[in-house]
């Protein structure tokens, strides 16, 4: 069996070469003619798996190690009978940590106390709901956005967006869709922007596409947002650079790359190739795992400003300003050069490790409760 993998798939080679014989190619390097005498092909969210790819190949078989697959026709798949699979929820947890990251250091930024703040958090899937259980265990005020789900559930839970426009944080956790009636392609667009709360603070870790980038501009540049972070933009990887100097915070879409996330990804998909062809997998997220870094923090000061200790705790574990230092390198590139620059800090991403994998010892049991609300490991001393 002939195995094309994308190469920033991380163990890929290791993990599939039980099953097959493995190619890695990056993901933007993956044409038609590689793929010509591929059975199985394996991607990332960069690689468009559409009809002219796969059109007179042998795939039968295609996975995305990753949450959304707005980058795969499944209808194409279906039609030609080739199998399909995702990694549904695999980075969903990276992902939030990455909000609560940003949402901590706007706060030390601007010195905004969160607890009592309200964000809206629209879209409530794999990666929204976790982020309103962690936004919650700060004492934020959670609003939630997400039609599909209310016509599902009847819930009243689930607002309709108008109602989201007061919060002091706006968070976007949508797939990138172009039609119906759920459209959210430039679903932030300028009527959206002028009809948010003056100062509030809008974040986008889904699809770069979900936001009109012109329109973010001139809510930054009219002061209608007090700050901005995004992880995802429009024409990646050629992002626009004037965009990311008005910004807050920018990173390279990373907000799902923990390692932890990348491995459960990649043994979900294993799984599922392993099961379409009727071959009994040999391994386990286990495998690929090492110890953290950081096992345990131990906390000594008087938590008299509890946020400010949280801020200090994630930083030890993952700090969105290196990632945000990085990608602001790529403005002195020359613009021919800034995709590829892009890409690679995306290749070459360090290791990050989600907060469960650290133990935090602390005496104070209410900052103990928001600790172990945001992900962490916590024993109460």
């Amino acid at each position: 069996m002939k195995i094309v993998a994308d190469a920033n798939i991380p163990f890929v080679k290791k993990c599939f070469s039980s099953i097959g014989d493995v190619k890695v190619v990056g993901g933007r390097e993956i044409t038609r003619e590689i793929v010509a005498d591929a059975d199985v092909l394996l991607v990332r969210s960069i690689t468009p798996v559409f009809a002219d790819l796969l059109t007179g190949s042998k795939v039968r078989f295609v996975a995305t190690a990753t949450i959304g697959f707005d980058h795969v026709d499944v209808g194409f798949l279906r039609h030609n009978h080739i199998g399909f699979a995702s990694a549904p929820g695999s980075n969903a947890n990276s992902a939030a940590e990455y909000v609560i990251a940003a949402l901590l250091e706007v706060g030390q930024r601007h010195r905004i106390c969160l607890e009592g703040k309200s964000i809206g958090i629209i879209g409530v899937g794999n990666v929204g709901s976790r982020v309103a259980k962690k936004c919650q265990a700060l004492g934020m005020k959670v609003f939630l956005n997400d039609p599909p789900l209310y016509r599902q559930t009847d819930d009243a839970k689930y607002l309709p967006i108008q109602e989201l426009f007061d919060c002091d944080f706006i968070t976007m956790h949508t797939p990138l869709t172009f039609e119906g009636i759920d459209k959210t392609f430039h679903l932030a667009d300028s009527n959206f922007f002028e009809s948010l709360k003056k100062g509030c603070v809008f974040i986008n870790a889904s699809r770069g596409g979900v936001v009109d980038s012109e329109a973010l501009k001139a809510a930054i540049q009219s002061g209608r947002l007090q700050a901005a972070v995004l992880d995802v933009w429009e024409n990646e990887p050629k992002i626009e650079t004037a965009l990311l100097e008005m910004v807050d915070i920018g990173t390279p879409h990373i907000a799902g790359y923990s390692l932890d996330g990348k491995i459960a990804g990649l043994i979900m998909i294993y799984k599922s190739v392993c099961e379409y062809f009727d071959t009994e997998p040999k391994f386990d997220a286990a495998d690929f795992l090492p110890a953290p870094e950081v096992k345990t923090i131990e906390i000594t000061k008087d938590p008299k400003n509890e946020q400010d200790i949280i801020s200090e705790t994630v930083q030890k574990i993952y700090s969105i300003n290196q990632d945000d230092e990085m990608l602001r390198k790529v403005i002195d590139e020359p613009a021919k050069n800034r995709g590829k620059f892009f890409d690679k800090l995306r290749k070459n991403y360090p290791v990050r490790r989600e907060f469960q994998n650290t133990e935090v010892i602390v005496e104070n049991s209410n900052l103990a409760e928001k600790l172990q609300g945001i992900g962490f490991k916590v024993t109460i001393q």
